[in-house]
């Protein structure tokens, strides 16, 4: 599975479609999504169009030692008034990184993989985590910032 690079690469331009059904397929990646993010201490975010699959889909491994998790059709349900910004890089742009502001506090809604619904109430590094990973899932990279 390859990471897929370039601010005019499709496939990272494009809104990733819902998943209907998390098929064994589904399970499939969100295991070989959860080995890349093992693979390397500082990667703490995928989502699937960045290994070259629309889907709404993210995992995410909070820190280091902590569980990764995935998070299927994510939707912002509620966030903080204040930003913050921060440095950030990303697996899709080798190289590149900018200051982004981001909401502080966010809550979010979505399925876990055994398609239950989580609600995770998030702030700080995690919050920012993945607000980046939605981005992705609706096209969006962070040299558009």
């Amino acid at each position: 599975m390859k990471i897929e690079t370039g601010e005019d690469n499709l496939i990272l331009r494009k809104k990733a479609k819902k998943i209907e059904e998390i098929t064994p397929q589904i399970k499939e990646l969100i295991l070989n999504m959860s080995k890349i993010l093992e693979s390397n201490p500082n990667n703490v975010g995928l989502a699937a169009p960045q290994v070259g699959q629309s889907v709404q889909l993210v995992v995410i491994k909070p820190v280091p030692n902590n569980k990764t998790f995935a998070l299927i059709n994510p939707e912002l349900k509620k966030k903080s008034f204040g930003k913050d910004s921060m440095e950030e890089a990303c697996l899709s742009l080798p190289g590149f990184s900018a200051s982004i502001k981001r909401y502080k506090k966010i809550t979010v809604e979505g399925l876990n993989a055994n398609g239950e619904l989580i609600r995770i109430e998030a702030k700080g590094f995690l919050a920012r985590i993945i607000q980046h990973e939605m981005d992705h899932l609706n096209g969006v990279l962070i040299s558009d910032y």
